[in-house]
C-alpha cells in the first residue's frame, strides 16, 4: 500500500508542478503579498515539485522523498496560513473563510500522505 501511495503522491506533485507552469498567474496569487518575487517563487516551486516526485518514484530515494514532500507541503501552508489574515476582503471563495479553512485542512491531508510515505519509506 505505501507504494502505491509513494507513487500516487509522486503523480501528484508533478501534475501540481505542471499546473505551475501552465497556470502561473493563479499561483501567483497564492504567493503571500510580503514574500517577493512571486513568478520566482512560482517556479521554484515548480522545480521543486518536481524534483521531490522524482525522489519518490525511485524506491532507493523514496523515504528522502517522502520527507522531503513534508518540508514541501508544510512550506506551503504558510500560503493558506496568510490567506486567513484577508478573509474580510475576499472576493474569490477560495480566500473566504470557509475557502480558506477548506485550503489549510486539505493542505494538512497532503501533509499526512507525505509522512505516511516518509515513515513507510524508511
Amino acid at each position: 500500500m505505501h507504494i502505491f501511495a509513494a507513487l500516487a503522491l509522486a503523480v501528484f506533485l508533478s501534475c501540481t508542478a505542471v499546473a505551475h507552469v501552465v497556470l502561473p498567474a493563479y499561483f501567483r496569487t497564492l504567493v503571500p503579498a510580503w514574500i517577493p518575487a512571486p513568478s520566482i517563487i512560482v517556479a521554484v516551486s515548480a522545480v521543486a515539485e518536481l524534483a521531490v516526485a522524482g525522489l519518490l518514484f525511485f524506491p532507493a530515494t523514496r523515504g528522502a522523498g517522502g520527507w522531503a514532500a513534508v518540508v514541501l507541503l508544510a512550506s506551503f501552508q504558510v500560503s493558506h496560513l496568510d490567506a486567513a489574515r484577508h478573509t474580510r476582503t475576499a472576493v474569490r471563495f477560495l480566500d473566504t473563510r470557509p475557502g480558506v479553512a477548506a485550503r489549510i485542512v486539505v493542505n494538512a491531508a497532503y501533509l499526512v500522505w507525505a509522512g505516511v510515505v516518509a515513515t513507510a519509506s524508511c
